[in-house]
C-alpha cells in the first residue's frame, strides 16, 4: 500500500540491504595524498556499483569507503511476495562477486584492499519517487541499521548475513552458521550466518521456499 509521508510517495515493503567497506582504510590512506584517496575511492565506489547495477540493486549511497546498496526496492516486481527471495539471493550473490572482483586488484593502480560485506532484510519505509528515477533507494527502517552493524561484525574478505536473509535466501546459496553476536541497541544476541558460493536451486525448491 502506498502512504505519503512528509510529503513522499511512499510504500513499505521488504527489502535487503548491502553493505561493503574496505577493511583498514583509515590507516590506508592516512599518509596518502588526498587526490590519492579520491582516486582509490572512485575506482573503489564503481567496481562495487558496477556488480550491484548488474545483479539488479540500487546504489543509495556512498559514505567514507562504505557503499550502501538496496534489492527489491524498485523494478516491476518490487513489493511482490517472491521479490523478497529473488531479492536477498541476488544481494548476496553481489556482495560474493564484489569481493571476487575486488580480490588481487590494485585500486587505482596502485592500493590493494580487502573488503567485508553485511546484508540485512527486513521491512523498510520505499520513496517510490526516489526509487524510480533510479539515482537512490532511499528506504528507511532498522534493516539498515542492522546490515550496517553486521558488516563491522564480518570478518574480512568476507560476506555475512542476518538469520531473515539466509533464511529467504538459502535455497540458492550455500551458507555457514556463525557464532551469535552481541549488537548495540538489540536485546538479544543477532544471528550471523556466512555466505559460502551460489549454488543451483531447483525450480520447484525455489517455489516452495518464496511461498
Amino acid at each position: 500500500m502506498n502512504r505519503t509521508t512528509a510529503g513522499l510517495r511512499c510504500r513499505r515493503q521488504t527489502v535487503t540491504v548491502l553493505f561493503v567497506d574496505i577493511v583498514g582504510f583509515t590507516s590506508l590512506i592516512d599518509d596518502l595524498d588526498c587526490i590519492d584517496v579520491r582516486d582509490l575511492q572512485v575506482d573503489y565506489f564503481d567496481a562495487v556499483s558496477t556488480v550491484v547495477r548488474a545483479a539488479g540493486g540500487v546504489v543509495e549511497k556512498f559514505i567514507g569507503d562504505a557503499v550502501m546498496a538496496v534489492f527489491g526496492a524498485s523494478g516491476p516486481r518490487a513489493g511482490r511476495p517472491d521479490e523478497t527471495c529473488r531479492a536477498a539471493a541476488a544481494a548476496v550473490r553481489a556482495g560474493l562477486l564484489i569481493q571476487e572482483a575486488l580480490r588481487g586488484r590494485l585500486l587505482a593502480g596502485r592500493f590493494p584492499v580487502r573488503t567485508r560485506v553485511g546484508l540485512a532484510t527486513g521491512d523498510a519505509i520505499v520513496d517510490l519517487d526516489a526509487a524510480r528515477d533510479g539515482g537512490y533507494g532511499m528506504v528507511s527502517g532498522s534493516v539498515v541499521a542492522t546490515a550496517a552493524r553486521l558488516q563491522a561484525y564480518a570478518p574480512h574478505d568476507t560476506v555475512v548475513v542476518c538469520a531473515a536473509t539466509q533464511s529467504a535466501s538459502d535455497a540458492a546459496i550455500a551458507y555457514q552458521e556463525m557464532p551469535p553476536v552481541s549488537v548495540p541497541g538489540k536485546a538479544a544476541p543477532v544471528e550471523l550466518w556466512r555466505a559460502l558460493q551460489p549454488q543451483a536451486v531447483p525450480a520447484q525448491r525455489a517455489l516452495q521456499t518464496c511461498a
